[in-house]
């Protein structure tokens, strides 16, 4: 539907004009100034606060090994040194550096910081300069001409022209406040995406070393077995054993072998995976192997509610929020009239000798106010429209926290049960390494079958895998816990993610 829009201009006063009236218009202005200035003060729309979110007083899950500390011993930013790994550290480095995720993220930052900028130029005025130089010839034979004769003359102008939309009912200031907070907003991002791809790289890289410990046991497992088998063949070719012997032995080393060399191409899927994140091709990056030495470290978790500053994502959804209710007093300033300004002046002479002279000057100031009487219902949509965004964002941001506290309390529980899952496993391989010793005693004492030693054989190995994977998953644990935790990074780091007040200039975080 048309829109239907009604403007009341103030005459502009042009050329030459008595002092009197100079003075006229002069007090004029400045009484419409200072009526600017009092209405200025305001912004339509609801200013924010951030809404309750859903937190408990304390952690379900209490694990044994929880330290008192407060959140604050954890590292800032480098919280993989807590971990004690150089190598992992290296890497780390390198994929805060090079990794191309980060850097989508990065740019991401600098292009909402150039539309804080751009959206933050319109709190001030428009000025524009430029030349206008014209030889023009008139026709003699032009309609209602009082000289028949042409004309030909020369005009130069080298106007000056100041445009400025007055912000009275805030629309300008609110959108302001809007691309400030899509800034933080962006900041916060840009840390969430650091702490994913660290965690990434932390996780690829305990699963790697776990995967080199658990190759070691089955290679352990395949020398153990050959020699199992020379030792059936020498008793075959003696006529103590049986074929069958020989071939559930000969089954026993080859199913072996093959789940070493499936674990091995799990190990390179990970090594080309760490490759990418760390921005090195897969096919000129390699990790050494190297025996699984690290232990979890103990995670100071604090309280709940410390996750609302120290989550950058949860900081993002917040921020987010902010940046919607702003949209509602933007909204809400199309409802009111808008003010404009206009000034201008220059110079203008038919002679280039004479256009910097007195008599050559001219200027002109004036304003007018504009209202939208009928716009068929578009200026209601759109604060319904930006009404529901808000509230959209209010329930995005409560999700957002809601699962925070899933991950930290799964990854606490996931911990403490795989603590006292390691222990009750060490001694499942403690008795199975018993067992297969009393299987080879009687099998050479002709007591049991060779099933019962390739059974032994089967679960010690089977045992082996399994505590070597819980120390890997309580590595890999670790480090969700962390991230879950934010990674000792704190929401006031975002107050310096500001736009200063000056046209054209920004903070940088």
């Amino acid at each position: 539907m048309p829109s239907i829009v009604a403007t009341v201009a103030i005459p502009r006063c042009r050329f030459g004009i008595s002092e009197e009236t100079d003075r006229q218009i002069t007090r004029s202005l400045n009484l419409f100034l200072l009526v600017f200035l009092l209405l200025s003060g305001c912004a339509v729309g609801p200013n924010y606060h951030r809404p309750a979110a859903p937190a408990a007083p304390a952690w379900k899950e209490q694990p044994p090994w929880r330290s008192a500390s407060p959140m604050d011993n954890l590292p800032k930013g480098q919280w993989w040194t807590l971990f004690n790994d150089s190598e992992l550290n290296q890497y780390e480095s390198q994929a805060v550096q090079a990794n191309q995720t980060i850097e989508v993220a990065r740019n991401q930052l600098q292009q909402a910081r150039a539309s804080a900028r751009i959206t933050q130029s319109g709190l001030f005025p428009q000025a524009t300069a430029g030349v206008t130089a014209q030889r023009a010839r008139t026709s003699a034979n032009r309609p209602l001409a009082t000289n028949p004769n042409p004309i030909t003359q020369s005009d130069l102008v080298i106007p000056f022209t100041l445009s400025w939309e007055a912000d009275v009912f805030g629309g300008v200031r609110r959108s302001v406040e809007s691309s400030r907070a899509q800034l933080q907003a962006s900041a916060a991002n840009l840390e969430n995406v650091r702490l994913v791809v660290a965690s990434e790289v932390a996780v690829d890289y305990f699963t790697l070393r776990e995967l080199d410990a658990e190759i070691a046991v089955v290679d352990s497992a395949v020398t153990y077995q050959e020699r199992a088998l020379r030792l059936v063949q020498n008793r075959h070719a003696g006529g103590i054993a049986s074929g069958l012997d020989v071939a559930q032995q000969e089954t026993q080393l080859n199913a072996t072998r093959t789940q070493a060399t499936l674990l091995r191409r799990q190990r390179a899927q990970f090594e080309h995976a760490i490759a990418a994140l760390v921005g090195v091709p897969a096919s000129t990056f390699g990790v050494p192997v190297k025996p699984l030495a690290a232990e979890a470290p103990a995670i100071p978790t604090g309280v709940p509610s410390d996750l609302l500053e120290r989550r950058p994502d949860i900081a993002q959804a917040e921020r987010q929020m902010a940046s919607e209710n702003a949209q509602i007093g933007v909204a809400k300033s199309a409802f009111y009239p808008s003010i404009g300004i206009t000034g201008g002046g220059g110079f203008e002479s038919r002679d280039v000798g004479l256009i910097l002279n007195a008599p050559s000057a001219f200027w002109a100031i004036g304003a007018n106010v504009t209202e939208i009487v009928f716009s068929g219902g578009r200026r209601k949509a759109q604060l319904d429209f930006a009404r529901s965004g808000y509230a959209g964002s209010v329930a995005s941001y409560r999700q957002t926290v809601l699962t925070a506290f899933q991950e930290v309390e799964d990854s606490i529980s996931g911990l403490s049960v795989l603590a006292q899952a390691a222990q009750t496993q060490q001694q499942a391989v403690d008795a199975a390494q018993r067992a297969l010793t009393i299987a080879n005693d009687r099998y050479v004492g002709g007591l049991v079958t060779y099933l019962d030693v390739v059974t032994a054989e089967q679960t010690l190995l089977d045992n082996q895998r399994l505590a070597t994977q819980l120390l890997g998953q309580r590595l890999t644990t670790s480090v969700e816990l962390v991230k879950a935790l934010g990674g000792g990074w704190d929401a006031a780091s975002l107050t310096a993610v500001q736009v200063k007040m000056t046209a054209g200039q920004a903070l940088q975080p």
